[in-house]
């Protein structure tokens, strides 16, 4: 009896040490940059070709913060306005291979409370995402694509159908909000809608709550 009950605790170490394993924390994200707002939007364009210059775990922390990261540390308020802060997106990011410095290609999801990503699953998935996305080639090219996607039922189950309103202005603000701080980091991004939900879900092996609503992919311009 005495042997199974350390074998089962070893076992429950073992499964929360590769858990932690599968958890990145980001640097702490700057809110004093040297690109002015003004500037950012005047310079703001999409961009659909990039190099092959890697990214850094910096800028990937400061895209994600700029999405959805958290700005008042008591309310919990996020850098996005939401409908009776519900809060239905959902930010992950795609990595391709060499494409962000010290991070394994992977799919990785967002968490802003912890301001970390955690890895959902290994492998250069941007070709394939790509072809969902009616083939557009800047989905592959750019080293990393930024998918947001939204659980519709936070904010539906407080305002009815008018909440599925209330998300889609909601993923714009994210989605701009990531574009200028791209800007601002010297980066490009170009947002894309046309792709089809399911084979994107199926890709992304999303959970069948979370209804993907933008690629935006990000990088350097060529």
């Amino acid at each position: 009896m005495l042997k199974k009950s350390f074998i089962l605790t070893f076992l429950v170490m073992l499964f929360a040490f590769l858990c932690l394993a599968q958890v990145v924390k980001l640097p702490e994200p700057r809110i004093d940059g040297t690109v002015s707002l003004e500037k950012a939007i005047s310079l703001r364009r999409s961009v659909r070709s990039f190099s092959t210059q890697f990214l850094t775990i910096f800028q990937i922390s400061q895209l994600l913060w700029a999405a959805q990261g958290i700005t008042d540390p008591f309310a919990k308020f996020r850098s996005a306005p939401s409908a009776g802060a519900t809060y239905p997106l959902e930010i992950f990011v795609v990595v391709g291979k060499n494409a962000v410095e010290n991070l394994e290609e992977g799919f990785y999801q967002y968490d802003p409370f912890t301001h970390s990503i955690r890895l959902r699953f290994q492998g250069d998935i941007r070709e394939q995402l790509a072809q969902a996305a009616l083939n557009q080639s800047w989905v592959k090219d750019a080293p990393v694509v930024f998918v947001i996607a939204a659980v519709y039922e936070r904010t539906t189950a407080r305002y009815g159908e008018r909440g599925v309103r209330y998300v889609h202005i909601e993923v714009g603000h994210a989605a701009q909000n990531l574009c200028l701080q791209a800007v601002a980091l010297g980066l490009g991004a170009v947002t894309v809608g046309a792709f089809y939900d399911e084979q994107v879900k199926s890709i992304l092996k999303l959970d069948r709550n979370l209804s993907p609503l933008y690629l935006i992919p990000v990088g350097y311009p060529s």
